[in-house]
């Protein structure tokens, strides 16, 4: 039940524009009323012209932190006092957390991706990475994988331009980054030898169910026993990771990645060693049909 909002209740929400589709209040509200705490978790909608003007508003109301989500990543780095050095090597920030009357910026998202890979024992010393797409979410995906220490980071897109200058981005990161760029035509050479193969591409995602960013033929050059992960959380599982699952690959969904980033997040903002990770996933798991 969700406890009654007084003048005392702490406020915590997400930016985004646009945020109505934003999951992040379903799991956050559900930890606060299960927790029972006097929080609530809103979504708010800011136009990127009104993100400097809405950083100060949350400041005058006293708002505890925030997420930060699609366009503001990047665009919220000049309105924060500091920034956590994981956020400045990724270039993003995901989490923002008022301390000390400063707004200080993390990025999560490089803890919710290496989560759910954690549970696998390896030696990732060992392991050649192969990452789909050289956007934003690709970021935090290279910088989870020098983290793991990966042998080998291999990054493909369509946009040769774009790949040189996303490589280069990395050349003054305090993470020590040794990645390759790739044209996606070179691509069937890289799967036979990914042990992790990783989506960071929206091919796949709801309404366009049936499209994979690999063929079946492709897929079926991947190593039985690799690790095939996707970002995307809806439809749970994509096209990619059936197809991953066809040819005997693990296969890793980006609902737990949420899940992962949103509970460092309210560690963050609630000053708590850990928060039920179960609860935020049964409540997604609920709204989005799964459970």
């Amino acid at each position: 039940m969700q406890q009654l909002i007084t003048g005392k209740t702490k406020l915590l929400g997400v930016i985004g524009h646009p945020v109505e589709h934003s999951l992040s209040p379903v799991m956050h509200n559900a930890v606060i009323a299960h927790l029972g705490l006097d929080y609530i978790y809103l979504p708010f909608p800011i136009k990127p012209e009104d993100l400097q003007a809405a950083i100060a508003g949350f400041a005058a109301i006293g708002v505890v932190g925030f997420s930060v989500t699609i366009p503001h990543k990047q665009a919220i780095l000049p309105f924060l006092s500091a920034i956590e050095p994981i956020a400045q090597a990724v270039g993003a920030v995901n989490t923002v957390v008022r301390k000390h009357n400063q707004w200080l910026g993390t990025n999560t998202d490089v803890e919710g991706f290496l989560a759910p890979l954690q549970t696998y024992h390896q030696d990732w010393s060992q392991k050649i990475a192969a990452i789909l797409g050289n956007g934003g979410a690709a970021r935090a995906v290279v910088a989870g994988c020098t983290q793991l220490g990966c042998a080998e980071i291999h990054v493909v897109g369509r946009n040769v331009q774009r790949l040189r200058e996303f490589r280069k981005s990395w050349e003054n990161s305090p993470l020590a980054v040794n990645l390759d760029i790739h044209k996606w035509e070179e691509l069937p050479q890289l799967i036979p030898q990914a042990h992790l193969l990783v989506n960071t591409t929206p091919i796949g995602m709801y309404p366009k169910v049936e499209e994979s960013p690999l063929s079946a033929e492709e897929m079926a050059d991947l190593q039985p026993g690799a690790i095939a992960y996707d970002l995307i959380y809806t439809p749970n599982p994509t096209k990619f990771l059936q197809q991953a699952q066809q040819v005997g690959a693990i296969a890793i969904d980006g609902l737990e990645m949420l899940v992962q980033q949103g509970a460092a997040a309210l560690k963050i903002w609630l000053q708590q060693e850990t928060v039920p990770v179960d609860v935020m996933r049964q409540a997604l798991q609920k709204h989005l049909g799964l459970g």
